[in-house]
């Protein structure tokens, strides 16, 4: 009876993990990141909403996102302060008012993973994402979701998942879980004209 239910239990993780790898290769999938590879900048707006334990009520700001193809991004927040995030060639640059502060991510491994979440999915890159994160995909090229689970124990240690949703080459949310009940949730709202 206890081999039964052993052999029930094991044949029930191969199952569903060959269910998670068959999700990854969906051709939706593979559509979609040739979508998103294809796209070359992007100029948004967003809203954001944390969620921290340590404060009576969420932390709300909102602004411009800018994506450059490959790896340049920008988060522009405008309210409630106005505050600069830019990520190119490997350094975030954070300004504030007169204050900048410069650092390389090779020196802070621990913040790649976060990057590469976002950076990865824009860009299609796929290899990136993998080597990060169990990537499981959901949906159809009109509407996706994408489960992000580090496969590094001390990022799993601090981020349950990374949720992002979208239609087609433009991502709609991004919903991140920490281990410790925190989570943000950013709103990517619609095109930014020139």
């Amino acid at each position: 009876m206890r081999q039964r239910r052993c052999y029930a239990g094991v044949l029930t993780l191969v199952l569903t993990a060959a269910c998670a790898a068959a999700a990854q290769t969906t051709p939706a999938f593979d559509e979609l990141l040739k979508l998103l590879a294809a796209r070359r900048h992007g100029h948004v707006t967003f809203t954001e909403v944390q969620r921290l334990a340590m404060l009576d009520r969420p932390l709300q700001s909102s602004g411009e996102l800018l994506y450059e193809a490959p790896d340049r991004l920008e988060k522009r927040t405008l309210k409630p302060k106005a505050q600069t995030l830019i990520l190119e060639h490997g350094v975030l640059t954070a300004r504030r008012g007169r204050r900048t502060h410069v650092m390389e991510l090779r020196d802070y491994p621990q913040v790649v993973p976060f990057v590469e979440s976002i950076r990865a999915t824009l860009a299609g890159d796929r290899a990136a994402l993998e080597r990060f994160f169990r990537v499981q995909f959901d949906g159809t090229l009109g509407a996706w979701t994408l489960l992000l689970v580090p496969v590094d124990a001390t990022l799993a240690g601090a981020v349950k998942d990374i949720r992002i949703e979208g239609e087609r080459d433009a991502i709609r949310t991004v919903e991140i879980r920490q281990s410790d009940g925190d989570r943000s949730l950013l709103s990517i709202g619609p095109e930014v004209r020139p």
